[in-house]
């Protein structure tokens, strides 16, 4: 019969006990059954992102997409990757690991829209020093949301526990995210631009994923602890109020996207307003901004 993955581990573990220096993989610092009861706790998760063409289950070595079974016709894959930066030190402070998960896959899908993608599926990469099970599955939990949020599936990822890596505690995310879009519908159509064309803004969330080496600067010479109330957000403490996730940008742009009523979209990450509209424009026009049209947010 079959060996089972215990038996063969429990075979090896007595092998290494029976050597001079006993050495095995939780001495090291990596405990393989806390990664197992990960996987466990993630299925379920990852199983409710199912969407046509992915079934969204854990355990092959690689994911499979049927883009038939998407609708798709003519399609051109499009790939995106990013993280959440150094708002994880904001949520490793104060215990808030639920929803920089969210941030993960709004980072990733919103810049597939400014293709004209819709997202397809996603994976995630988690690193640690020391695995622990149940902020791990926080996070998790929350990326799982993304990508109900995307409608995306959540079809696999990477959890790397390296001890000496990281600080007590620390932890690192990057999202990878694969989509789609039909070869004629490719965004930014340049040659359809014209003089006179709309410019529309979409509200964020707040400082979205961007922007956090320099915020907790700020927060560490105003002096505040994360629990204190956020000036600018009665009722608020600081950490909720900058912690709210990424907004993702999905439902509002992919049914005018597929109507052919965009003709550019641009993700507004760290480069700004003045950086990152001129990388889906036509060489000769340029976005002119009525600063007045929009009440600044408290946040900023």
């Amino acid at each position: 019969r079959a060996e089972t993955r215990t038996e063969i581990l429990q075979a090896g573990i007595a092998l290494t006990e029976d050597r001079p220096n006993g050495l095995t993989y939780a001495a090291a610092g990596v405990d393989i059954d806390a990664g197992e009861a990960l996987v466990e706790a993630i299925k379920p998760l990852a199983k409710s992102t199912k969407r046509p063409g992915a079934d969204a289950s854990l355990g092959g070595f690689g994911a499979l997409f049927d883009l038939k079974a998407a609708g798709f016709t003519d399609p051109l894959i499009v790939t995106t990757t990013d993280g959440v930066g150094t708002k994880l030190k904001i949520a490793v402070e104060t215990g808030r690991h639920d929803t920089v998960g969210i941030d993960l896959v709004a980072m990733c899908v919103n810049d597939l829209l400014a293709q004209g993608a819709e997202p397809l599926m996603f994976l995630d990469y988690y690193a640690t020093g020391k695995l622990e099970v149940e902020v791990a599955r926080r996070v998790v939990a929350g990326i799982a949301e993304g990508c109900r949020q995307a409608g995306a599936a959540l079809v696999g990822g990477e959890t790397a526990e390296m001890p000496g890596m990281y600080g007590s505690g620390d932890y690192d995310l990057a999202g990878f995210c694969v989509g789609a879009v039909e070869r004629d519908a490719v965004l930014p159509p340049l040659d359809t631009q014209r003089a006179g064309d709309v410019l529309i803004g979409l509200a964020s969330s707040g400082p979205h994923s961007n922007g956090y080496s320099l915020i907790r600067r700020i927060v560490e010479r105003s002096g505040l602890a994360w629990t204190d109330a956020a000036p600018f957000a009665p009722g608020e403490t600081l950490a909720e109020a900058l912690m709210k996730p990424t907004r993702i940008y999905v439902r509002s742009l992919m049914p005018l996207i597929k109507a052919g009523l965009i003709k550019a979209a641009a993700h507004i990450t760290g480069g700004g307003l003045i950086e990152n509209p001129p990388r889906v424009l036509r060489h000769d026009l340029v976005a002119r901004f009525d600063w007045s049209a929009w009440p600044l947010p408290p946040t900023f």
